[in-house]
Parts: structure tokens; C-alpha cells; sequence
């Protein structure tokens, strides 16, 4: 148990969510850490080699000193640069050393979890998120190894786990991107409404509104006129969402009402890889 108990969900929800990666991980044979996934660029190996990287800074750990080769196509800005970091550097790891460094890494984070002092809204600094406070980076650490959990289970044909305490969870850090998409990156109207209607074992309907200074927000409660209504289900969400689904691939598993030049741009601008 952490010391501060509004912490002990997202401990709990990170604890299954991670756990479940290192029994997979420890059931990979050699020609499986190769497969590729998913989240473009990477491979088996790749993905677990970033939820240990992001432990480990979680720990407080050094950042490696690495080059990156200059032909990795999938790093195209400063973030994708800043997690490929990471991932290069344990690209020639054998499973064994991934499987190791993969447990002992997950009883250190454990035991800094179990001994946290600091309280839920105390602020920590992150080069890639600012300043944050320690309850939102937890859950933001609970997205990322839940989001990764998934992939690993597609890549290697096990059933995904969509209805879990940390899919509760990463669906609230996912539906905070959904602004800044529809207002900013598709440059949705002013004083408009997007509704994505998401069915399955996490279902919800959520409104993205656009007010007269063209700022994006989201909220439960239905639009009566909006411009585009997204109908889908919560797997395939979570896959758009995060970039796994692009293209016509996204097109046709998702549902579209409204305007389709609109639409079309919110679905293009969700395509970053989380």
C-alpha cells in the first residue's frame, strides 16, 4: 500500500497492467521478440524495451548516452527522438536480458511505489510533460503500459484485456487529446460539437466543444446539432486514438455522420503514434 491512498488505484491498475507484460515477456521464444506490432516502427522487443525506459526514468535513472542511427523513418520530431533513445539502445539485447531487466525494474518501481512520500499533487518535472502533478503522471504511466500491454497481446495473437482497472484509466488520459485533435490539429469551427459515441465493455458518449475563442472541450453530455458523430467500438478507439489504426484502416471500422472533410481531419490528425 502507498502512503497516500488516492494513489493506491493507479498503483493497483499499473501493478496488473505491468505484471501481465513480464508474463508475456517471459513466454516469448527468440523469433517472436522480432515481431513486429502495431505502434509503427517497433517491434515486440521495441515496445518492452520502452515500458522498461519509462520506468526507469520513472526511477530517476540516467538517461543512456545514445546516437540513433539517422534511418529510423518513424522518428520524425523531438518526442518520437526522445523515446527512441530507450528503445535503440537495448535493440540488440538477447530475451534473457530483456526478460531480466524487465522484472528487476518492475520490483524497483514497486518498492518506490509502496514507499511514495509525496502527496497526489505535488509537482514532478518531466522533459517531455513539464511540470505535472504526481497523481496525472501515475496515470499517465498507467495509459502508457496499458496501451503497450495491447499491443503486445495483437502482436502475438492473445486476447486483448480492454475492461480492467487500467483501461478505466487510459481512457480518461485518452479522451484528454481529443480537444486540442478536434479544436487545433482539424480545425474544427468555432462554437461546434464532435461526438464520439464508443460502445464495447468500456462505453461511454462523449462531446468535444469548440467555444467562440476556438478552445476545445470535452464532456458527457450529448449535442443535439453536432457536426460529426464518431460510432465505435472501445478496442477500436483506443487503436485510433493512439495511431495504431490510420487511414482507410481507421475508415472503415469507424462509423461517420456529419461532415466527412472534417471528420476526416480529426482521424488524420490522431494518427501520432502514442
Amino acid at each position: 500500500m502507498t502512503v497516500h491512498s488516492s494513489l493506491q488505484p493507479s498503483v493497483d491498475a499499473w501493478t496488473q497492467s505491468i505484471e501481465s507484460i513480464s508474463e508475456l515477456a517471459a513466454s516469448l521464444v527468440d523469433g517472436e521478440w522480432n515481431r513486429p506490432t502495431e505502434r509503427v516502427g517497433w517491434s515486440v522487443r521495441d515496445l518492452v524495451s520502452h515500458v522498461i525506459g519509462g520506468e526507469c526514468e520513472a526511477l530517476g535513472d540516467p538517461r543512456p548516452i545514445h546516437t540513433l542511427p539517422r534511418d529510423l523513418y518513424h522518428v520524425t520530431d523531438e518526442t518520437s527522438r526522445y523515446n527512441e533513445v530507450q528503445v535503440d539502445v537495448r535493440r540488440h539485447h538477447t530475451g534473457p536480458e530483456m526478460t531480466s531487466e524487465l522484472e528487476y525494474t518492475i520490483i524497483r518501481r514497486s518498492r518506490q511505489l509502496r514507499n511514495e512520500r509525496r502527496g497526489a499533487s505535488d509537482l514532478i518535472s518531466h522533459p517531455l510533460y513539464g511540470k505535472i502533478p504526481l497523481a496525472d503522471y501515475l496515470e499517465l504511466r498507467v495509459c502508457d503500459v496499458w496501451v503497450h500491454e495491447q499491443d503486445l497481446r495483437r502482436a502475438l495473437g492473445q486476447p486483448t484485456t480492454l475492461d480492467t482497472p487500467a483501461a478505466l484509466i487510459a481512457r480518461d488520459v485518452l479522451l484528454q487529446r481529443l480537444p486540442k485533435v478536434v479544436a487545433e490539429d482539424a480545425g474544427a469551427p468555432v462554437k461546434s460539437a464532435v461526438v464520439f459515441d464508443v460502445s464495447g465493455p468500456v462505453e461511454f458518449l462523449r462531446t468535444v466543444r469548440v467555444d467562440e475563442n476556438g478552445n476545445g472541450a470535452v464532456d458527457s453530455s450529448p449535442s443535439l446539432g453536432p457536426l460529426v458523430t464518431f460510432t465505435l467500438d472501445w478496442e477500436t478507439f483506443t487503436r485510433v486514438v493512439t495511431g495504431r489504426l490510420r487511414g482507410r484502416r481507421a475508415a472503415e471500422k469507424v462509423r461517420v455522420e456529419g461532415e466527412r472533410p472534417l471528420a476526416d481531419r480529426i482521424l488524420a490528425s490522431l494518427a501520432t503514434p502514442w
